[in-house]
């Protein structure tokens, strides 16, 4: 809710905050006249995640390329195995987020993920100012319509949608 709530006008979508550990409970009667739910939670191992994994059909893994979040990946990939003996048709992918181009590491983060079971998505989400701008509650599609993030989050955007059977975005 805090994104949403540093607009100053009304979001394009409804964003409601319910950092609890009963999110799969307490969510789906919220979605019945939606079409799509995006959760996105703290990125750490935590009873929230843990909720938050029951509650969703794909979990997106943002890992930036570092050592560091390859190997943090590891625990969320964890959580997602012990989700599917509940939910066995719980989907999953790894998206690179803040690629820094032309780096090494950000060519070599896609072979270190290659040894777990989930796909890397093609899209990868660059490492850019208006990212930061659009903390202030606003989308970087409402930012900046044309830019390179745009594309990028527009990319990810119809990549997930494909992932989940949508014909259409």
């Amino acid at each position: 809710q805090g994104w949403a709530a540093s607009r100053e006008d009304k979001p394009p979508f409804p964003v409601v905050g319910m950092a609890r550990n009963t999110l799969h409970r307490d969510l789906p009667p919220l979605l019945e006249n939606y079409d799509h739910c995006v959760i996105d939670t703290p990125p750490r191992v935590s009873a929230l995640a843990r909720t938050a994994i029951l509650a969703a059909d794909l979990v997106l893994i943002p890992v930036q390329p570092s050592s560091y979040d390859i190997w943090a990946a590891s625990e969320t990939v964890t959580l997602i195995d012990e989700a599917r003996g509940f939910k066995p048709d719980l989907k999953a992918a790894f998206v690179i987020n803040r690629r820094i181009t032309n780096t090494a590491i950000s060519r070599e983060v896609g072979e270190a993920l290659d040894d777990y079971e989930f796909p890397l998505l093609k899209t990868t989400i660059g490492q850019r100012v208006i990212f930061s701008e659009a903390s202030a509650g606003y989308s970087v599609i409402e930012l900046a319509p044309s830019s390179t993030a745009s594309t990028e989050v527009k990319g990810l955007s119809k990549e997930v949608l494909k992932m989940m059977g949508f014909k259409k975005w």
